[in-house]
């Protein structure tokens, strides 16, 4: 019996890591569909393309529906074979090389994953200390480090201070701290003494208590700390003391990191660092 839902595949000769974003933007404006994601990375091979589109053939077969392939192949034969499926196929690299290519006067340079390989040794070098850094300096470590950081991460426990740090580091080379507001930091809805020197860098994370609690659940099950009660508590009071110190600050609940980092990024005038 045919299940009535649609696999996406995104396609790629490298990481897949481009298709697959591109991918996840353009069937996001289609939410009220149900379809299936799948990534296939490092197809170069007609040994791989046969592989692909048997998978294809398959999932069409079995749900009725015509499968999508988003795709971004540099070889010109790999593509052509994939053209066979059945799937509607959207070709990144076709749609967009042939205009560039005509602007510029030359053929494209045909290389895989260029996108996503080591082009600046320096600015590689760079995230990996970016990454060491906010390892280092998560849940208010290092202080000493803080007049180094590029941006502070400040909030209550459990609200995403630290993935947003690491995303930060790996994917823009910024050196991003974090440092989490205790209850004992609560006394008072000043920031505390520590980070007043910083104030500039700062930058809030907020969440929804009831969230915060899921999450603590997980963490410290029927605890004080993951009490509805705490949760909105603290909530409550941090966001008291950014507002009042004039911290920018960021919902985080509904927010994935990406989208976290990169508004966090907007909202505080960080510029991305290109390769």
């Amino acid at each position: 019996m045919a299940i009535d839902k649609r696999t996406a595949f995104f396609i790629s000769d490298g990481t897949g890591l481009t298709v697959e974003a591109i991918g996840h933007s353009l069937l996001a404006q289609f939410r009220d569909q149900q379809v299936e994601q799948v990534t296939l990375p490092y197809v170069d091979s007609s040994e791989k393309v046969q592989q692909v589109l048997r998978r294809i053939e398959k999932a069409a077969t079995e749900s009725g529906l015509q499968p999508i392939m988003i795709t971004s192949i540099v070889d010109h034969q790999i593509r052509q074979e994939l053209h066979r499926s059945s799937a509607l196929m959207l070709d990144v690299f076709e749609s967009y090389l042939t205009p560039l290519a005509n602007l510029f006067g030359r053929d494209p340079a045909q290389s895989v994953n260029v996108s996503h390989g080591i082009a600046n040794d320096r600015r590689y070098s760079d995230r990996i200390e970016a990454v060491h850094f906010a390892m280092d300096n998560d849940d208010g470590r290092r202080v000493r480090e803080f007049e180094r950081a590029d941006v502070i991460l400040v909030g209550v426990s459990r609200s995403g201070k630290t993935p947003t740090c690491l995303y930060l580091a790996l994917q823009f080379g910024l050196r991003a701290a974090n440092y989490p507001i205790t209850e004992e930091d609560m006394d008072s809805t000043a920031l505390p003494k520590i980070l007043r020197p910083y104030r500039d860098k700062l930058f809030g994370l907020t969440i929804d208590p009831r969230r915060l609690m899921q999450i603590r659940q997980e963490r410290r099950a029927n605890s004080r700390y993951a009490s509805m009660e705490q949760c909105e508590f603290e909530v409550r009071q941090v966001e008291q003391m950014l507002r009042r110190a004039q911290v920018p600050f960021l919902n985080a609940t509904q927010l994935s990191v990406e989208e976290l980092a990169t508004r966090l990024m907007s909202q505080a005038g960080i510029e991305r660092r290109v390769d």
